[in-house]
């Protein structure tokens, strides 16, 4: 990837309203995604659907704010936009109860978003679009595009079943589970392997891909990238919540291999700004890159 100009990324599925004890903050992984992508020097693109409403509005002006195009995110008659309730446990994990039906399961294409996703150099997509059988057909319409391809598997139960997930992997270059999500589906697809790095070796045989990387949460990730192994142990940070953590990792991972960062250099980056994400309030905090070094230099 050249250096001479910004990497152009797509980014397809939910955008909401994460609902917390003391009130709401925009969010959905892959806007969480887009909001880093942008705010690490890419040209993000969301392809979305918001309902006729306040939510929607101010959904789309503060993203607009940060730079986001949102040619892609349409509006929908008769839904509501997103809403998540989150709940925040005292060791800063989050669960989630996702309204259904919201106006992101209804997602359709317009020819705008295909002209983003033909120019794009990275798509990146999630599971959690595809409960709906509308946001799931376009989703595939555009995994027809050539192009380099990126799958956060970010389960949500009950919204996924194994054979959708298993066609979401067969068509991404590069696929991001956290532990859990790795031990879960890999089992279910016939794995009886204990260890991570043999589950993520079978995933690379099932599906195809090239790329794999997994999240363990405080204790770092392991990114399997050109047939090798590349691993770092985490950061200590004081969690405050989890909301948005790996989704700032992965932008992160994904910029820096994209501009040829090596690997191991690109997944303590990505380590770092997941923690960092993770020591702040809400899914979009501003880091810095010096905040990013310090922590990185601090443990090196």
């Amino acid at each position: 990837m050249s250096n001479n100009r910004k990497i152009k990324a797509v980014s397809f599925g939910e955008v909401l309203w994460d609902v917390f004890a003391d009130g709401k903050k925009i969010g959905g992984a892959p806007l969480n995604l887009a909001l880093r992508m942008q705010s690490l020097g890419c040209e993000a693109a969301m392809v979305s659907a918001i309902g006729k409403d306040t939510d929607g509005e101010e959904i789309i002006s503060y993203v607009q704010e940060k730079g986001l195009d949102t040619t892609g995110i349409i509006t929908v008659e008769g839904y509501p936009t997103g809403l998540v309730q989150v709940y925040v446990n005292e060791r800063g994990s989050a669960s989630y109860e996702i309204s259904y039906p919201s106006a992101w399961d209804k997602i359709v294409l317009t020819p705008n978003v295909f002209n983003l996703v033909r120019e794009a150099d990275v798509m990146i997509y999630g599971s959690l679009a595809c409960r709906d059988a509308v946001s799931k057909e376009s989703l595939l319409k555009l995994l027809e595009i050539d192009g380099y391809k990126v799958f956060d598997v970010n389960l949500r139960p009950p919204h996924y079943e194994i054979d959708t997930l298993l066609e979401l992997m067969k068509k991404a270059d590069f696929i991001k589970f956290n532990d859990e999500e790795l031990i879960e589906i890999a089992g279910k697809l016939g794995s009886h392997a204990k260890l991570l790095e043999d589950n993520m070796e079978f995933i690379a045989k099932k599906t195809g891909s090239k790329a794999i990387c997994v999240t363990k949460g405080k204790h770092g990730a392991i990114l399997l990238w050109e047939g090798k192994l590349y691993s770092n142990n985490g950061y200590v940070v004081k969690v405050v919540d989890t909301v948005g953590a790996g989704d700032s990792f992965l932008a992160t991972l994904i910029m820096k291999l994209l501009v040829k960062e090596t690997p191991q250099k690109a997944l303590d980056y990505a380590c770092a700004m997941g923690a960092l994400v993770a020591a702040a309030t809400g899914a979009n905090p501003d880091i810095s890159t010096e905040q990013i070094e310090e922590l990185t230099i601090s443990v090196s």
